[in-house]
């Protein structure tokens, strides 16, 4: 099998498309299976090969590049490997070129759908332009064999908007990198957290995920239990000079970090907060489970289905920052129930391996190969295809 894959996000930039491409090529890599990664080039373009196009900033979404691919060099290129099938993980102009490609060479194509674009309209006084984005995602996805959705809550909203052939790509975890043995009693000293419950959110710090909800609550419990608890800020946006304006000033704003030293941050904090009501799954929700943290999500997206409420985690009412405080400070108070729940954030999380997630992957290529092979034979017999 030989799979081309299309992006308008890859390395150096770190989000759940690019995590999850990393985790495809390594198994891929890994099992012997042939692929070519179309993507942006960046910058510094990290240390992922792939065929890379010169690209603009997405002001509107920055993890994303306007790439502008050479169609040319692409022709030449996929004339030679001769894909198989095609893997759409964007659909911007890299997710475009694929598809007419597809098209245009008869090779069965498949989507990816990752960000709610049309929910961030809400935060941004933009709501004329909902309508407009769904149209074009119907439009765009509704062209491949299957549409890839992280979760079961995301794939309702396709149907919704009248996307058909959806599937389940869910997201899985690295258990390895993200454990418990990452705590760090001298990075706890450094940050001037030791001693203290320390929250922590992971994430793009933007509008549209919801950060002025935990403001609201943190504050709140800020001003019943004081130093007694403490927030670390993990991530970079355009948000970030607001918040260092709403929070208190012994805030820990840690920057954008990846590899270990996020490891360690993760395992070094004892509760984990998301507010966001907009994820089409949550990373980082499992990032946080395997790492061995009490978890607090919004009931909303594919948050919602990684959340058992009171099993794994707890879930509040999304933009709900009374229950969002509620949440918090029982987990400030209670460390029984905080140690419960982080031992079944752990043991979810030990589920949800990218081997088995992959695999599954695997299996819905061949599947619409498959279906690809059948329609190819029964129009070979109707003589509407040439031997």
């Amino acid at each position: 099998m030989k799979i081309a894959i299309f992006t308008d996000t890859y390395s150096p930039q770190i989000n759940g498309v690019t995590n999850t491409l990393e985790r495809m090529s390594d198994y891929f890599s890994g099992n012997e299976i042939q692929y070519k990664i179309f993507a942006p080039k960046y910058e510094a373009d990290g240390d992922r090969e792939a065929e890379r196009f010169y690209s603009l900033k997405f002001h509107f979404y920055p993890d994303c590049r306007i790439a502008l691919p050479n169609i040319f060099r692409i022709n030449q290129t996929l004339s030679e490997f001769k894909p198989d099938l095609i893997h759409l993980m964007t659909e911007f102009n890299m997710g475009l070129t694929g598809m007419r490609y597809g098209q245009k060479n008869n090779i069965p194509t498949i989507s990816s759908y990752t960000t709610n674009f049309s929910q961030y309209t809400d935060y941004y006084g933009l709501d004329f332009l909902k309508q407009g984005i769904w149209d074009y995602m119907k439009w765009f996805h509704n062209q491949s064999r299957r549409t890839l959705c992280p979760s079961g809550e995301a794939q309702r909203l396709l149907a919704q908007n009248d996307i058909c052939n959806t599937g389940i790509f869910s997201r899985g975890i690295d258990a390895s990198k993200y454990h418990p043995s990452k705590r760090s009693n001298l990075l706890r000293s450094e940050l001037g957290i030791e001693g203290k419950t320390a929250f922590l959110y992971v994430g793009r710090v933007s509008f549209e995920k919801d950060l002025d909800i935990l403001v609201e609550s943190y504050n709140r419990v800020k001003e019943v239990y004081g130093n007694k608890a403490v927030l670390m800020i993990t991530g970079d946006g355009p948000y970030l000079p607001k918040l260092r304006e709403l929070l208190p000033g012994d805030t820990v704003f840690t920057g954008f970090k990846t590899g270990n030293e996020l490891a360690e941050i993760y395992a070094s904090a004892d509760i984990f907060v998301c507010p966001s009501s907009t994820e089409t799954f949550g990373n980082v929700i499992l990032e946080a489970m395997a790492s061995g943290l009490a978890v607090v999500g919004a009931d909303a997206g594919g948050v919602k289905e990684i959340i058992s409420h009171r099993k794994n985690g707890m879930k509040f009412t999304a933009r709900n920052s009374d229950e969002l405080t509620v949440c918090m400070s029982e987990l400030m108070e209670n460390i029984g129930l905080r140690t419960q729940l982080a031992q079944g954030g752990i043991s979810h999380a030990a589920s949800q391996s990218w081997e088995m997630i992959i695999g599954g992957l695997l299996r819905i290529y061949e599947g619409v190969l498959g279906d690809r092979s059948r329609e190819d034979a029964s129009q070979f017999k109707e003589g509407k295809l040439s031997a």
